[in-house]
């Protein structure tokens, strides 16, 4: 799992932009060494009902990037854990077992997408 903090860059002007004056500044979240080779599989809103979580999974070739828009979360990879709270990212590798907890007090929401490296594989829940 690698987790950016919202913190870890501020914004800046897009690289279309007049530096002096930008329409749109940026927040650069990762780049591509972030990511696996592949293609995206997926791209999804999602919501986080209150003391919910979504049952502890792995894909066995699907890198996944969540980034939490609302609320407050913690998210398992492993035997690692990190609280997420709006702004912050979280990237889960292939096989890397995890699951997201809602224990704040408002829907959590989150954008997530997935990159696959089209080898076939599939989603495996984990008892």
């Amino acid at each position: 799992m690698k987790f950016i903090p919202s913190e870890t860059s501020g914004f800046i002007p897009a690289a279309h932009e007049d530096p002096m004056n930008p329409g749109v500044l940026k927040r650069v979240i990762a780049t591509r060494d972030y990511f696996q080779p592949g293609q995206v599989q997926m791209l999804n809103w999602a919501q986080l009902p209150i003391g919910s979580s979504f049952q502890t999974h792995y894909h066995e070739d699907m890198q996944e990037v969540f980034v939490l828009l609302a609320g407050d979360v913690t998210m398992k990879c492993g035997e690692e854990s990190v609280t997420l709270k709006a702004g912050d990212t979280v990237i889960v590798d292939p096989r890397e077992i995890h699951q997201m907890q809602n224990q704040g007090d408002v829907i959590a929401e989150y954008i997530v997408f997935g990159i696959s490296s089209q080898k076939g594989g599939r989603t495996v829940v984990v008892p």
